[in-house]
């Protein structure tokens, strides 16, 4: 029954303290991210502050998101070293509960913390990264800003004797629009025959519809069209999987996409890595407050000096890099996705308990 009580003011304290880091964090993420956006969109044409403030805000998830570990590393440093300052662990282990029984507590608060990152957050960050890539197209075709996060790869068609290379600097509409399309032409021989540069391009049956085109013809001056026809065959299914980007798909949405994908014969790897990255999101972030673990407990009782702290900073910094360094391997394909999402996640949580295993046990 003491167990029961001292556990739940444990998770307690962990809450707390994650909630306020979150409060801060999410702040500081929103201001910086505000003040970028609004200082990029200020020319664009319909861009006001309200819309930047909605685009701030719809971007926060994603980015919020993404500092999930740290905040679940400084909070359960935050937490432990509050709880060894005032001695409350000190009478923990004087009543005979070892480190493992009162650490249950903040591992079970990472991963309540983890799976609701990549259950509840994940999916607003993927609603609000569609809704802001389409804003951003909007105000960057009138503004002419770049938007390098939301570059689309290149795809190519041929259609009857029409061998042609896509490219866009972002796809909206479930596949179907392009923003600022450019297609390049080649001849029988494989030869640069003439470019096309477009405001957008949007796929109906059987063809896409260029507006605002720009042709160009190797040795003759650009002639500019209002309109133009492009026979296609590609389909709207087929663009959508091609074109997906993971970070605005939902979790709840990944196998299905992957699926489809793999129907139409489309590389998976980036989908698959960000599904497993997902799933080892909860496992990381125990790992993290297992570091945090082992540079928090012992600090008061032996006066150790801050570069312990520091330490341990640096080893979920490092713990992070490596995370999203292997990740982009297995994106990229060099690596399995699976491998490549969960085995930092596993090493990072056996040296975590190993060393801990070394200074409580011996």
């Amino acid at each position: 029954m003491m167990l029961g009580t001292l556990s739940r003011y444990f998770l307690k304290r962990y809450a707390i303290t994650v909630f306020w880091f979150l409060i801060g964090v999410a702040s500081i993420i929103f201001l910086i991210d505000f003040s970028e956006v609004s200082g990029r969109y200020s020319d664009a044409k319909g861009a006001s502050l309200l819309g930047v403030f909605l685009l701030t805000l719809m971007r926060l998830p994603l980015i919020l998101q993404q500092t999930m570990p740290f905040i679940a590393l400084f909070a359960g440093m935050t937490a432990l070293i509050a709880l060894n300052r005032r001695s409350e662990l000190v009478v923990a282990r004087a009543a005979g509960i070892s480190v493992w029984q009162f650490m249950f507590p903040f591992l079970l608060g990472a991963f309540i913390l983890g799976v609701g990152s990549s259950l509840i957050l994940n999916p607003l960050a993927a609603i609000g990264q569609q809704w802001a890539q389409s804003q951003e197209a909007a105000w960057s075709d009138s503004s002419n800003a770049s938007n390098d996060s939301n570059i689309v790869p290149w795809i190519r068609q041929i259609s009857d004797r029409d061998d042609t290379i896509i490219g866009a600097s972002s796809v909206l509409e479930n596949g179907t629009l392009l923003v600022q399309p450019v297609f390049i032409h080649f001849d029988s021989d494989g030869r640069i025959a003439y470019r096309q540069d477009a405001s957008t391009a949007k796929l109906k049956n059987g063809y896409w519809e260029l507006n605002d085109v720009v042709e160009t013809r190797p040795g003759e001056t650009p002639v500019r069209h209002k309109t133009d026809k492009l026979r296609t065959n590609l389909k709207q299914d087929f663009l959508q999987e091609r074109l997906a980007q993971p970070d605005t798909v939902a979790f709840y949405d990944l196998s299905n996409k992957i699926a489809v994908a793999r129907s139409f014969g489309i590389s998976t790897k980036r989908l698959e890595t960000q599904f497993h990255s997902l799933l080892s999101t909860p496992f990381l972030i125990v790992a993290m407050t297992l570091i945090a673990a082992t540079v928090s407990l012992k600090f008061s009782r032996f006066n150790q000096s801050r570069s312990v702290i520091l330490g341990g900073i640096i080893s979920g910094f490092v713990l992070y890099v490596t995370t999203v360094l292997v990740k982009a391997f297995g994106s990229s394909g060099v690596v399995p996705p699976f491998v490549a999402t969960w085995s930092p996640v596993v090493v990072a949580m056996a040296l975590g308990a190993t060393i801990l295993l070394h200074q409580e046990d011996g």
